[in-house]
């Protein structure tokens, strides 16, 4: 009997845990089993293997053949375990030969790959993912040559050349075939060091969506710069075409870049999703726009392998829902819990995963069903009661989690005269929106919105006119407890803009400004009759 053991890696949620490949060659009749909790994926592996094997001219050995994937109660899934199979067939078989005193020490290294029927390697998802495990392990990894790019991320390189890796580990190899891994495994041809990344300034594109191409709409657009610069969500309400989505499109622009170690969550995430990772838009902040017919599953995430959702992929990102009462109320009513934490757990039968997503919600929606309630322009032909009912598709717990409620008024003609002076440009915005950024940073640590209850109380409690005028819009307006934390984190943002250290009246003034459904309830919500629907 002969033995041999390769190492890799599963993949649960966001975890990478290890697992060793052990392979068995035993005297009997021939058969070819893989036990260990493997997927379909994983079974038909042995086809692959053996085809990728006899045509790379080596043997395939007869008798018994097993394959052992440790620990046993880990799912194994997708074609990853494809290379790691052959080598541990090949290595126990003596058909390639390993040197202990050679560097190579094969309890230090993972290998990766899915099998072509020629011994070709192909590229798998979630390589980011496990070369970030590997490194953390300090253990050395080869992966196809197809996963390159992607795992390149985890290096730069200085203005010599040299290599700097982000976490302490690995070294990195690509390979095309079976034969150039057995070659660096017997020493006759070591692989190449995968070169480092050289990082660019940012590595961001340029901003193709300008705030400027928005005609009118002051109001939104000053909404758009406190929520950029506070991390706050966003709620639009008009008729159609006023401007809604172009205003909400145009929210990435204002944003600052993101950090190194958040551009590699997301592309962690985007590599373990199956959605696809681009290495072109790594450090481009995460744009996600999901259709009205989302399920609750796509957007939270979930599925037979809990994979993460729009909520996760736009993680320190955007999600915009746009006509945001034709989703399904249960899907909408899933994004409840994540929006205040910041992550979504996701529980099977075999195991438990969370999935980070700390997004910035923005969300869009019409007054009625026909639309035009409330536009001068318009006829609306809604009665109260169905208009209450539209309304009513969205419950008043998700509408409270809005920091930002903005009517959104048709455009005046003379909005469009071309001889009106321009706006300020996005660029310009984000500058004040960085500004305000790392004021928050510097004191707290987080954006305004991710205060918890005690940091509002100790940093955004107002002096004593602003404190009056909250007690009076309280008691006037009747807002709910929830909605005046979020006025405190507004005021708190809104002062951050003018680089005031204090949250003023002013300050308390302009964020209750942006509370109009608080102020201005659907219909059936409270007293039906002067206040039904009314826009701000």
């Amino acid at each position: 009997m002969s033995i041999a053991i390769v190492a890799c890696r599963a993949q649960l949620g966001l975890h990478a845990p290890l697992v060793q490949v052990e392979v068995s060659l035993d005297s009997g009749l021939p058969s070819f089993s893989i036990v260990g909790l493997p997927a379909t994926v994983v079974k038909e592996s042995k086809d692959r293997v053996r085809a990728a094997i006899v045509n790379s001219n080596f043997e395939f050995p007869p008798g018994r053949i097993t394959i052992n994937l440790s620990p046993a109660d880990i799912p194994k899934r997708g074609g990853r375990f494809d290379l790691p199979i052959a080598l541990g067939i090949l290595l126990a078989s003596g058909q390639v030969k390993f040197d202990p005193a050679s560097s190579i020490d094969l309890g230090h290294h993972e290998f990766y790959g899915e099998l072509g029927l020629n011994g070709e390697l192909r590229a798998v998802p979630g390589m980011m993912l496990a070369a970030a495990h590997a490194a953390r392990a300090g253990h050395e990894i080869v992966v196809p040559e197809a996963n390159a790019d992607e795992v390149r991320l985890l290096l730069t390189a200085d203005g010599h050349g040299v290599s700097r890796r982000r976490h302490s580990g690995p070294v990195m190899r690509a390979s095309n075939h079976l034969l150039a891994v057995c070659a660096h495994i017997d020493g006759s041809a070591p692989l190449p060091l995968l070169p480092p990344r050289v990082a660019s300034a940012g590595n961001v594109s340029e901003v193709a969506l300008d705030l400027n191409d928005v005609r009118g709409q002051v109001q939104a657009k000053r909404a758009l710069t406190v929520a950029a610069a506070g991390g706050h969500s966003l709620l639009m309400r008009g008729p159609p075409g006023v401007g809604k989505s172009m205003l909400a499109l145009r929210l990435p622009g204002l944003l600052p870049p993101m950090t190194e170690a958040e551009s590699l969550e997301v592309a962690a995430i985007a590599s373990a999703s199956g959605v696809g990772f681009s290495v072109g838009s790594f450090g481009q902040r995460p744009v996600r726009t999901p259709h009205h017919t989302a399920s609750a599953v796509s957007l939270v995430g979930g599925g037979g392998i809990a994979r993460p959702g729009e909520i996760s992929l736009a993680h320190h990102g955007v999600l915009f829902l746009d006509e945001l009462l034709e989703y399904d109320r249960r899907a909408l009513e899933a994004l409840r819990e994540p929006i205040e934490s910041g992550v979504i757990s996701l529980s099977r039968a075999t195991y438990h995963t969370q999935y980070p997503a700390q997004f910035q919600l923005i969300a869009a929606m019409n007054p009625c069903p026909c639309g035009r309630f409330g536009d001068p322009q318009g006829s609306c032909g809604c009665s109260p009661g169905q208009i209450a009912n539209y309304l009513r598709r969205v419950s008043a717990p998700l509408l409270e989690r809005f920091d930002i409620h903005l009517e959104v008024p048709r455009v005046a003609l003379n909005d469009f005269d071309e001889t009106q002076l321009p706006t300020e440009s996005s660029a310009n915005i984000a500058q004040r929106v960085q500004r305000a950024r790392e004021i928050q940073l510097a004191r707290q640590g987080v954006c305004n919105a991710r205060l918890n209850d005690g940091q509002v109380k100790r940093l955004c409690t107002p002096d004593r006119e602003g404190r009056s005028i909250l007690v009076a819009a309280m008691d006037q307006m009747g807002f709910p407890a929830r909605s005046r934390q979020r006025i405190l984190r507004l005021a708190r943002t809104i002062a951050d803009l003018a680089e005031e250290e204090a949250v003023g009246p002013l300050h308390v003034s302009e964020a209750i400004t942006f509370r109009t459904l608080d102020r201005h309830p659907p219909p059936g919500k409270r007293d039906e009759g002067a206040h039904v629907g009314r826009p701000a």
